[in-house]
């Protein structure tokens, strides 16, 4: 398929009989399967790549046999939408669909029965649902084209259900739920997914000011990077540093570091609401900072940026909850 550099995007620009109402909604959902989400009416978005050329054309040719109209057009945005948006498109979506995974996995955790009551028979239970909800984050994870916030939540609560289950050896000190020493962690490169916003701005400031003064950072496409040797992983999917069970990564970083700061707790409070968004500790001050967060992430587009101004806003909170102890 041939395609200029300036087209990141494949439209399908369709139109459907009222008639039969099945053939509508039929359409409607292969759309979903694929990940693609509408710009218009009957105007849907995908990437560009080859897959997404060849699902279109197969519901192009559906649509058709319907007596429909479909057209597939390669395309870059040039007024309106910018790129940008388009991604946001995606990420709200996926985050909508991560979410709903999030809440029944916690329900399912929240119900997991203490180990003298886990019979067999509830086991089993457990394994099969266990089985279908990480099958729907496989799911959402394959048009999860951006890399949307949500996937650590729910995979932090999934690998909690499986960890009950079956109580696996941890593969490194850094990787299990074992504590690190700050000191082992020092001189690496801290690696995470671009667009950072408040765990992950909050657990770099956490990195450069308690564990590691002079770390490096690297932010990079989630789906696609490859760790080199040094690397650390936070908050992306199977990172060496990220949520796990009910705790955002700057809950892990502060539990597996051993910091007892009861000022970084008072912050971690702040941080796991914003992010979880479950309510956990209903703080009056919360939605102030989520307020300056989302300004500080509206503000700047960089994620240097991002990370300069959210430490400098983290290093002022810090020292009004170490003052407000004293």
């Amino acid at each position: 398929m041939a395609q200029t550099n300036a087209e990141r995007w494949l439209l399908l620009i369709h139109q459907i009989p009222p008639k039969p109402t099945y053939f509508r909604v039929k359409i409607w959902r292969r759309l979903q399967q694929l990940g693609a989400v509408a710009i218009k009416n009957s105007v849907y978005v995908l990437p560009r790549n080859d897959q997404a050329y060849e699902s279109f054309q197969w519901i192009m040719r559906e649509i058709i046999q319907g007596k429909g109209d479909a057209s597939i057009c390669g395309a870059t945005f040039i007024d309106g939408l910018a790129d940008h948006q388009i991604e946001t498109l995606f990420s709200n979506a996926r985050n909508t669909e991560y979410t709903e995974l999030t809440e029944s996995t916690r329900k399912t955790l929240t119900a997991f029965p203490g180990k003298s009551k886990l019979t067999d028979e509830k086991r089993k239970e457990i394994e099969s649902e266990l089985a279908r909800l990480k099958k729907r984050l496989s799911e959402i994870s394959a048009i999860d084209f951006f890399g949307a916030s949500g996937r650590e939540a729910a995979d932090g609560l999934i690998g909690a259900i499986e960890n009950r289950l079956h109580a696996t050896a941890p593969g490194t000190a850094i990787i299990g739920k074992a504590p690190v020493s700050p000191a082992e962690l020092r001189g690496r490169t801290w690696v995470t997914r671009r667009g950072i916003h408040v765990d992950r701005i909050a657990s770099a400031w956490l990195i450069r000011r308690f564990i590691d003064s002079g770390a490096k950072y690297k932010f990079v496409d989630g789906k696609a990077y490859k760790p080199a040797p040094r690397d650390l992983r936070f908050d992306m999917f199977e990172a060496e540093f990220t949520h796990e069970g009910d705790l955002c990564t700057f809950e892990v970083l502060i539990a597996r570091t051993n910091l007892t700061d009861s000022a970084l707790q008072e912050i971690a409070q702040i941080i796991h609401d914003i992010d979880l968004k479950d309510g956990k500790y209903g703080r009056e001050d919360i939605p102030g900072v989520e307020q300056m967060i989302n300004g500080i992430c509206m503000a700047h587009k960089t994620d240097d940026a991002r990370l300069s101004r959210g430490s400098a806003m983290l290093d002022d909170l810090y020292e009004y909850f170490k003052r407000k102890r004293k």
